[in-house]
């Protein structure tokens, strides 16, 4: 039986490469995005909906899946605190972090019933440390990591495997402004290791072997793909 994806950010950057790929290995893939539905051929599913608000119609339109890809998120133009408002603080945190438990625990349950499910959060080098983004954004993906980790702990037993992933610098649409000029997109290069900005189809490569299986003595890793930044 064709197994279930679901991505959420699916209309553009990671979220869109990974739906790409999973199309093209023959899976059924179920994308939400509060942007417009993307141009995706295959077997693909559309519903357009805010991840920070109701929920309802997403769990009605899909009631089950099989890989669960929290990829959504957004970022906070690396503002420090006393430049955030409470307001901005709350949007990013509703957006990278709760939208996801609240997914996750609906499709949880339903995992929890067939004793077998593939949960893969969208985390960052911001999870490990400072300096990826601002108060909000970092705040929220080290609040994530945190949900990962005890996530695989808690279900590992009940057949439900978990993993984050933690990308660097991405060449994306949400990270387009620092290729304009004035940007900081050749420093970004020129201080990461290998040279250059990771592309959305490598992050997606890393969600598929995660998500084929062939990784199943691993749980609850976080795994960095950053092009060696966090080496430093």
């Amino acid at each position: 039986m064709t197994k279930k994806v679901l991505v959420t950010g699916v209309a553009s950057g990671i979220g869109k490469a990974q739906a790409e790929l999973f199309l093209r290995k023959g899976y059924q893939v179920y994308g939400v995005d509060i942007s417009a539905k993307p141009d995706l051929a295959g077997n693909f599913h559309f519903l357009q909906i805010d991840l920070s608000s109701d929920l309802t119609p997403l769990f009605r339109w899909l009631p089950s899946v099989d890989i669960l890809l929290n990829t959504a998120g957004i970022l906070d133009a690396y503002k420090p605190l006393l430049e955030t408002t409470m307001s901005d603080f709350e949007k990013v945190f509703a957006t990278n972090f709760f939208s996801m438990v609240k997914v996750t625990r609906f499709y949880l349950e339903k995992m929890l019933a067939q004793q077998k499910g593939m949960i893969i959060n969208m985390c960052s080098i911001a999870s490990f440390q400072a300096g990826g983004g601002g108060a909000a954004y970092t705040s929220s993906k080290h609040a994530l990591a945190g949900f990962t980790r005890q996530l695989a702990l808690d279900y590992a037993r009940a057949g439900i495997q978990v993993f984050g992933i933690a990308p660097g610098a991405v060449q994306t649409a949400m990270t387009a402004g620092d290729f304009e000029e004035g940007g900081m997109a050749n420093w970004v290069a020129q201080e990461t290791p290998i040279g250059r900005w990771t592309q959305a189809e490598e992050i997606a490569d890393l969600t598929y072997f995660l998500a084929s299986g062939k990784a199943a003595s691993m749980q609850g890793e976080i795994v960095k793909i950053d092009g060696g930044w966090t080496l430093k």
